[in-house]
C-alpha cells in the first residue's frame, strides 16, 4: 500500500542545511496497523507529512497504491490526498463554527462531486459508527475531546480513504478515553481493512500495533512485529 525508498529531507536553516531524515526507505501492506516511534525531534511527524502527500521529500520516491507521487504538482497532490488518504491529528483540527455532523461532511463538499443525498448517507452512516449521532447538531465547544476526536476520526473516513495517517491521536485524551479511541480505529481497521500509520509516544497505541518502527535521527534504527 505505500513504499517509500530512500527519502531524504534537507530544510535550510540561514547558511545551513539541517539534513532531518536521511536515506529512508520503508514498505507497509494493506490493511496493516503501523506505528513510528522516536524521541521527539527524530522525524516521525516529517516521515508521515511525507507518506501523506503533505509535504515532499528533498529526494527519494514515494508510492501509494501503485501510483507515484514524485511528479505530482501541488494540486494533484491535493486531489490524490482526498481521494486516497485520510488525516487524524494530535488537536483534532475540527471547524469551530460548523457542527458535528457539518465537519464530517466538508471533505466531501471541498474533494467529491457526490449527490447531497450520499454525502447525507456517508456522514449518517459514520456518526452512527463513531457514536455520535446524537451530538451531530452540536458545535465542536459543546462536545468532549474524546467525541472531538472521535468525529476527527469520522472526517478521516468520510472519503473511504485506502490509508489513515494519524499524529499523536490520543495525546490530549485521558487514558479510559485514548483506550476507547484506539478499540474504535482497530474495529475500523478490521471492517474496511483500512491501513493505519500512526507517530505517536502512546504506550497504548505501541501496544496495538502490527508493526512498530524506530525513527532516531531521521533514521530507522529498528522493525519489530508486535506479539498479540
Amino acid at each position: 500500500m505505500v513504499k517509500a525508498s530512500h527519502l531524504k529531507k534537507v530544510y535550510r536553516a540561514g547558511e545551513i542545511d539541517l539534513e532531518v531524515i536521511k536515506d529512508f526507505s520503508l514498505e507497509i501492506n494493506e490493511g496493516e496497523f503501523v506505528s513510528l516511534v522516536g524521541p521527539s525531534g527524530s522525524g516521525k511527524s516529517t516521515v508521515l507529512n511525507m507518506l501523506g502527500c503533505l509535504d515532499t521529500p528533498t529526494s527519494g520516491e514515494i508510492i501509494i497504491d501503485g501510483v507515484s507521487t514524485k511528479e505530482m504538482s501541488r494540486t494533484q497532490r491535493a486531489n490524490f490526498r482526498g481521494e486516497n488518504i485520510g488525516f487524524i491529528f494530535q488537536s483534532f483540527n475540527l471547524i469551530p463554527v460548523l457542527s458535528v455532523y457539518e465537519n464530517i461532511e466538508y471533505p466531501l463538499i471541498m474533494i467529491q462531486n457526490l449527490s447531497e443525498s450520499e454525502r447525507k448517507s456517508r456522514v449518517l452512516k459514520l456518526l452512527e459508527e463513531v457514536g455520535m449521532l446524537e451530538q451531530k447538531d452540536k458545535t465542536p465547544d459543546k462536545i468532549s475531546g474524546g467525541q472531538m476526536q472521535r468525529v476527527a476520526i469520522a472526517r478521516a473516513l468520510v472519503t473511504n480513504p485506502k490509508i489513515i495517517f494519524a499524529d499523536e491521536p490520543t495525546a490530549n485524551l485521558d487514558s479510559k478515553t485514548a483506550y476507547m479511541i484506539i478499540e474504535l480505529m482497530k474495529k475500523i481497521q478490521k471492517e474496511h481493512q483500512t491501513t493505519f500509520i500512526f507517530a505517536t509516544h502512546d504506550e497504548k497505541i505501541v501496544a496495538n500495533v502490527d508493526r512498530l518502527i524506530t525513527i532516531v535521527d531521521g533514521e530507522i534504527v529498528e522493525e519489530k512485529r508486535m506479539s498479540k
